[in-house]
C-alpha cells in the first residue's frame, strides 16, 4: 500500500444535522465538540440542530464545518488509521494544519471563527456569489470569465470543473456564455466571492489577527492551496493570501499523488472531495468519512487494502 492522505472538506459541504451520529458513538470525536464549543458556544448546536439558513451563514459555516471535519479525523485516527499528508479545501486547510500539528483544536476554532466573521462582513458589502462551471477547459473558462469586469476564475477543482465568483448578476450572464459553449453553469450554495479580489479586505484584517495567532509547524506534510505544494516559510501569510487567490486542488491532489499517495479519505459533511479526486485520477483508491456508516465502510476498505 502506499500512502495515505486525508483530505479535509470546505464551505459548501455543510448540511444539516452534520456529525451528530458520529458525536454520540465516539468519544474522540465527541472530545473535539467540546474543545470546539469551549471557544465558539454555539458550534455544536448549530451542527446538530440548525436549519439550512442558519448553516449557510458564513460567520457559522467556517467553525461549523471546520469542528465536523476535525472530529471525522479524531474517530478515524480512534481506529487505528492516519496520514501520511494532508489537505484541506479552502477552510480545510485550517482542519488540515489543525490535524498535522500546527494549531491545537481551540486555537483553531479562535481563528477560523474570525475567518468567517471577515468573510461574511466582506460577502455582505456586495451582491456576489459562486457558480461551477462544468465540462469546459480551464482556458475557455478563463476566457469567458475575462469580457466581465467581475468574474474571476478561483477553484481548479479538476478537469472540465472551474468554479468563478463575482457579481451575481455577471454570474447569470456568463451562464448563458458558458452554455453557449456546451457547457454548465451551476450556481453554488455560498454567501459570497471568496479567493477572488471581493474579499481582500477580509484579508487584511485577518492578517492582522493572526499576527497573534500561536501557529507552529506540522509533524506531516500539508499541502497548500496557494502553491499546491507543502506548506514552508510564513504560514500565516499562505493563509491570508489564500482567502484572495485560486485554490490549485487539481494541481494539489497530482502533486500528493507523484509523492506516493494512492489512497485519499475525505473528512467532514459531503462528498465534493471524492466526486473531485476520482476525476483527477482513475488509479487512486478514494474513501470518505462523514457520518458512522462511511466511518466503517472506510474502516473496512482501508484496513483490507493495508
Amino acid at each position: 500500500m502506499g500512502k495515505i492522505a486525508f483530505v479535509f472538506a470546505g464551505q459548501g459541504a455543510q448540511s444539516v444535522g452534520m456529525g451528530k451520529d458520529v458525536y454520540d458513538a465516539v468519544p474522540e470525536a465527541r472530545e473535539v465538540f467540546t474543545k470546539a464549543d469551549a471557544v465558539s458556544p454555539e458550534t455544536s448546536a448549530q451542527c446538530f440542530e440548525a436549519d439550512a439558513a442558519e448553516l449557510m451563514q458564513t460567520k457559522n459555516t467556517q467553525p461549523c464545518v471546520y469542528t465536523v471535519d476535525l472530529a471525522m479525523a479524531a474517530a478515524l485516527e480512534a481506529e487505528g488509521i492516519h496520514a501520511d499528508m494532508a489537505a484541506g479545501y479552502s477552510l480545510g486547510e485550517l482542519a488540515a494544519l489543525t490535524y498535522a500539528g500546527a494549531m491545537t483544536i481551540e486555537e483553531g476554532t479562535r481563528v477560523v471563527a474570525e475567518r468567517g466573521r471577515l468573510m461574511q462582513i466582506a460577502s455582505e458589502a456586495h451582491e456576489t456569489g459562486m457558480a461551477a462551471v462544468l465540462k469546459l477547459q480551464d482556458d475557455k473558462v478563463e476566457e469567458i470569465c475575462a469580457k466581465y469586469p467581475d468574474l474571476y476564475p478561483v477553484n481548479y477543482n479538476s478537469d472540465g470543473q472551474v468554479s468563478v465568483a463575482g457579481d451575481k448578476e455577471q454570474l447569470q450572464q456568463m451562464a448563458d456564455d458558458v452554455k453557449a459553449e456546451r457547457g454548465l453553469a451551476k450556481i453554488l450554495d455560498v454567501s459570497g466571492a471568496f479567493h477572488s479580489p471581493y474579499m481582500n479586505q477580509a484579508a487584511e484584517d485577518f492578517a492582522t489577527f493572526l499576527a497573534d495567532a500561536e501557529i507552529g509547524t506540522v509533524n506531516i506534510p500539508v499541502y497548500s492551496n496557494r502553491t499546491a505544494l507543502p506548506y514552508e516559510g510564513d504560514y500565516k501569510q499562505l493563509l491570508v493570501e489564500q482567502i484572495i487567490n485560486p485554490v490549485y486542488w487539481k494541481k494539489l491532489v497530482r502533486n500528493m499523488i507523484d509523492e506516493g499517495v494512492d489512497t485519499f479519505i475525505e473528512l467532514g459533511p459531503g462528498k465534493a472531495l471524492t466526486s473531485m479526486i476520482t476525476r483527477i485520477s482513475k488509479d487512486v483508491k478514494m474513501y470518505r468519512v462523514s457520518d458512522m456508516e462511511t466511518l466503517q465502510k472506510t474502516v473496512e476498505g482501508v484496513k483490507n487494502n493495508g
